[in-house]
């Protein structure tokens, strides 16, 4: 058999579930380093908004709780909507598991 005819037909089919599942399990990760470099001030300038420079406001007024928060709950809720997704995902296409 050749080799290329043993990629496409055993090799890749495998690989495509690993691949989208890390996927969406990295967009979490990069929504929570972006929050973390925007606030400790490494982020975009100050006129656009971002999570972490929200909760960083927040930080400075400790006593309006609520300005740091709802990006705080923001952030917890895309993370783990895209953890949710690459789970869900790994589940569904999973080829080893048993239905």
């Amino acid at each position: 058999m050749p080799r290329w005819l043993v990629l496409r037909r055993y090799i890749l089919p495998m690989s495509y579930t690993p691949v989208l599942v890390n996927a969406t399990m990295d967009f979490g990760q990069v929504v929570l380093l972006t929050a973390s470099l925007s606030f400790i001030g490494l982020g975009a300038r100050p006129p656009s908004p971002e999570w972490g420079a929200m909760i960083t406001e927040g930080a400075t007024n400790f006593y309006d709780w609520w300005i740091a928060t709802a990006p705080g709950i923001a952030i917890l809720l895309v993370v783990l909507a895209f953890n949710f997704v690459g789970d869900a995902l790994r589940d569904s296409f999973d080829v080893k598991a048993d239905r």
